[in-house]
């Protein structure tokens, strides 16, 4: 039985991708750990069907938690009796480049996102120079690899001479979506509070919207979404939920009738974006306001399940939130639009094609 393991910097339970990844994988016959961290406050493991392990860290950002995070990820796999390891983006790629390396390891490069791209790496000069030096000196040496989207691998082909597999972070079929008339019409943020997720304009844009909004997630942007939701005097209108499981949100999503994916274009990462959420709310049958991007843009193109915008300005989001609250037959088009998209890109077809990578890997 082959032994893969995976690592990431970021909390297990939440990780929906490596989840979906690491299960298919197993029931697929291999023997698959997840390595991630572990901080002080972190919460209890969720028992899954596969091997899960995380290191401890004292610091819990910056270039301290980078550097002690990489060293020990670094003896940990040295210790580690696999036959293949897995970067998950560039935060990881280097440990596992090594040790990949001095034990002659088979390696792959899974990108869950342009990371040198982000909003918070390339305003910062210092910080983008440090990561674009990694990507571009390491990528390269991953020639097998796969992201989440077409544009990121068509940017890796054209920079770097490598090919990589798309397998999109699809929602599975499997999980409880039933499509149902909503008796209130709420309105619904999910995923990562975070930068560039074009949270400082959807706010003051609720001025303009008959609804209520419902925010359910957490992140490094969470202290000014509070500071913005008192300026304006929205604590009536808008309500943080906080940070769920993943089984329990696709629970509360279904009970929604609006979901949002706003996305800052600042950076490429955000505008080849094709977030969890948009297909989350795919599968609940819910319409979402979502951005005029080149992945979205494909997949609406297809299907149309969103109102897309141009930007963020909060005049165009209140008008698309507002077209959906009013437009009873547009409405439901998009929730029937969304029960023939999600028998197309769902989990199971997406799972596949990442068996059957895996499996090249190993026949080569």
């Amino acid at each position: 039985m082959k032994h893969l393991v995976f690592t990431v910097t970021n909390e297990l339970n939440y990780d929906q991708r490596m989840t979906r990844i690491c299960e298919t994988l197993c029931n697929e016959g291999y023997n698959v750990s997840l390595i991630g961290v572990q901080f002080s406050n972190s919460p209890k493991l969720i028992d899954k069907n596969f091997n899960q392990q995380r290191i401890k860290c004292f610091f819990k950002k910056g270039f301290g938690f980078y550097a002690e995070y990489n060293i020990k990820l670094f003896f940990t796999l040295l210790f580690k009796k696999a036959d293949l390891f897995c970067a998950i983006d560039l935060d990881t790629i280097m440990p596992v480049f090594f040790a990949g390396k001095l034990k002659n390891k088979a390696l792959v490069y899974d990108a869950h996102e342009y990371f040198s791209q982000q909003k918070e790496i390339i305003t910062r000069p210092k910080v983008y120079k440090i990561w674009h030096f990694i990507e571009n000196t390491f990528l390269p040496k991953f020639k097998n690899g796969y992201t989440v989207c077409f544009s990121i691998s068509n940017t890796f082909g054209k920079l770097y001479k490598i090919k990589y597999e798309v397998i999109m972070n699809a929602t599975s079929t499997k999980i409880p979506s039933e499509i149902s008339p909503k008796k209130d019409k709420l309105i619904l943020y999910q995923g990562a509070v975070n930068e560039a997720r074009g949270l400082e304009y959807l706010i003051p844009a609720m001025k303009n919207v008959d609804g209520l909004l419902h925010i359910y997630g957490d992140g490094n942007f969470m202290g000014q979404l509070k500071t913005i939701i008192q300026n304006h005097c929205l604590e009536d209108k808008v309500v943080i939920k906080g940070k769920v499981s993943p089984q329990e949100l696709h629970e509360i999503t279904a009970q929604y009738y609006i979901g949002l994916n706003l996305v800052e274009n600042t950076g490429l990462n955000q505008y080849y974006s094709l977030a969890n959420k948009f297909f989350d709310y795919m599968h609940a049958g819910i319409p979402q306001v979502s951005m005029n991007f080149p992945e979205y843009k494909h997949i609406n193109d297809q299907f149309e399940i969103a109102v897309l915008i141009d930007n963020l300005d909060q005049n165009e989001i209140s008008k698309a939130i507002n077209a959906l609250l009013t437009d009873e037959k547009k409405y439901n088009n998009l929730v029937q639009n969304c029960v023939k998209a999600k028998m197309v890109y769902n989990w199971e077809n997406e799972s596949k094609k990442l068996i059957q990578f895996y499996k090249n890997i190993f026949e080569q």
